[in-house]
């Protein structure tokens, strides 16, 4: 069974993890996680690399040794040292890194401390208040943990770009003679996936799950029947694979792709028509008057045309009534990439295969937003260094031709809202992109007034991943996204959609706020890479999903537009 380039990433994330609360060298740690983003952000599959005799050591981060680790995980499906680990470690600690606010060093600190090795030892430290006594921890983060420990376990969901690779390989195989989509919330580009649910259309339904159950794949068959088979793949991602005929394709694929709000509301209209919608076609009476297309369907029901990732009931169907759907944006409108690292901190490329990377996708810009000092991990820019980097742009930018590096810094909001770089080296750059990276567990009053008086500083371009959340990581700290969508709107400030597919932050409902209030979005992907610049796509399927038009988004803009929205007071005017 082929090792799918998820599935190292995490073999290599948990071993950081583990690497970490055993108290190994930081840089071995970080070696392991940067070569996880490395192979996540891979646009194929390490596998066929391999067959192709591609050189893994030429990848960012990776290395002889880390590529003769990969080599030998393809080969078995195991990773020697990730299971060393395991059981050299005691109990649950690595179980315990899903918790939130227990990060390996948490987890190492209550080991070497209290003697917490299963969740059970934590329920009991927590119990007797003792957790809150340590160094570091607090009541706050005890009551977090408590909390969270007595929640039920909920449904695992997968990340958007998990299950897009898990997706893309399976319609490759599936796809013989008829047409193979991926319905439900991966169409509609929610940002994590509980399940895939394929329609085909084919003559011989049980033929098509005939094949799915052969897939190298498979982990586990749950269901086998004429037009319906149901698996889990080893990845745990739930698949429905359905057989549908040619003239029920519309509908069913409108059907499954929901969202089942959306589907009740299409169906309250077919009702004042005395007609019924389901998944085989709209009907009157027992004739079918539409359901061979979706914009069949649509359009009988006296609807304009509405795209899959706006289709959650907030408000579509009127707008569809009016005849107002927006254009929605997409990739091909991105005219660059405004939050970029390079090897300055902790990039994996020099600033000129950056750019080179960007221009090759297409860009006619790039923002290098390297971080600041206050990122000490990431060997951030103080401004002596920033000033070198300067020097090193423009001497780049003397001989790019058709592409433009502009100068920037992913400056850190310290605790106070102040920020940690002076005026006087922020007024040398193009583009400021300012970001909380500390003191996540702030009140919510606190971290709201911390972010807008980053944002008071007219020095600040764009505000970056402002809710702080990773997905399935993290959760988003307290911060009243009402007060900072207002104030970004006041001061004439950007927000980021950070397109970096552990973040997508902001996420769909707050960055359709930042439209309502006349906010301008940048759409960027925080490349760490030169593969990086891919996510855009993720970032993208956001901004559709909140009804962002190109307009709406300032990196669409060609260069000397940007440099003037880029401006406060052209902000201002516009």
């Amino acid at each position: 069974m082929p090792v799918q380039n998820a599935e190292i990433a995490a073999m290599f994330d948990q071993t950081a993890d583990l690497l970490e609360i055993k108290g190994e060298n930081q840089f071995r740690v970080r070696a392991y996680r940067r070569a996880a983003r490395t192979i996540e952000g891979l646009p194929q599959s390490v596998r066929s690399m391999l067959a192709a005799e591609a050189d893994l050591s030429e990848l960012p981060g990776i290395g002889k040794d880390l590529a003769h680790k990969i080599a030998d995980i393809v080969k078995t499906s195991r990773f020697e040292l990730l299971e060393s680990l395991k059981k050299k470690l005691p109990g649950e600690l690595g179980e315990m890194a899903a918790l939130p606010g227990l990060g390996p060093k948490r987890i190492k600190l209550l080991y070497d401390k209290l003697k917490v090795r299963t969740l059970a030892d934590l329920r009991r430290a927590i119990e007797t208040g003792r957790i809150h006594k340590l160094h570091g921890f607090g009541e706050v983060t005890e009551t977090k943990l408590a909390a969270a420990l007595k929640k039920p376990m909920a449904a695992k969901r997968f990340k958007l770009a998990t299950a897009e690779a898990e997706a893309e390989a399976l319609v490759t195989y599936l796809r013989e003679g008829g047409r193979v989509v991926v319905a439900g919330s991966y169409r509609r580009r929610r940002d994590t996936i509980g399940d895939l649910d394929v329609l085909v259309t084919a003559r011989h339904g049980a033929a098509v799950g005939d094949k799915l159950i052969a897939y190298e794949n498979v982990a586990e068959v749950l269901a086998h029947g004429p037009t319906r088979t149901t698996v889990v793949l080893r990845s745990g991602i739930q698949v429905d694979v359905r057989a549908v005929p040619e003239q029920s394709y519309g509908a069913a694929l409108l059907y499954f792709t929901g969202s089942k709000a959306h589907n009740i509301a299409l169906r309250a209209i077919a009702n004042k028509h005395k007609w019924k919608l389901n998944e085989y076609g709209l009907f009157s009476g027992k004739r079918r008057i539409a359901g061979a297309t979706e914009e069949e369907v649509y359009q009988k029901l006296g609807l304009a045309y509405i795209p899959p990732e706006m289709r959650e009931d907030r408000g579509e169907i009127v707008l569809s009534q009016s005849g107002k759907v927006p254009r929605l944006v997409t990739v091909e409108d991105i005219r660059g990439d405004l939050h970029a690292h390079s090897n300055w901190t902790d990039g994996t490329a020099t600033i000129e295969e950056m750019a080179t990377a960007a221009q090759a996708f297409g860009y006619e810009y790039m923002a290098l937003t390297d971080h600041s000092r206050r990122v000490s991990m990431a060997h951030g820019l103080d401004p002596a260094r920033v000033s070198r980097q300067i020097r090193e742009i423009d001497r780049l930018n003397a001989k790019l031709k058709g592409f433009t590096i502009l100068k920037g810094i992913e400056v850190d909001i310290l605790k106070d809202g102040s920020l940690d770089l002076p005026d006087s080296t922020l007024a040398q750059l193009d583009v400021v992109v300012a970001a909380v990276h500390s003191f996540f567990d702030l009140p919510g009053a606190a971290q709201t007034e911390r972010v807008v008086r980053a944002m008071r500083n007219p020095h600040v371009s764009i505000i970056a991943h402002p809710t702080g959340r990773l997905i399935g990581e993290r959760e988003p700290y307290a911060i009243d996204m009402d007060q900072v969508t207002s104030a970004a709107r006041d001061l004439n400030c950007c927000l980021e959609i950070n397109a970096e597919p552990d973040r997508l932050d902001l996420n769909d409902v707050h960055a359709h706020m930042a439209k309502s209030k006349g906010v301008r979005i940048a759409i960027s992907t925080d490349a760490h890479s030169v593969n990086a610049f891919q996510y855009i796509r993720f970032g993208i399927d956001q901004a559709r999903r909140a009804w962002l038009s190109a307009d709406d988004v300032i990196n669409t803009r060609p260069l000397a537009g940007l440099r003037k929205l880029l401006k406060r007071q052209a902000l201002q005017a516009a």
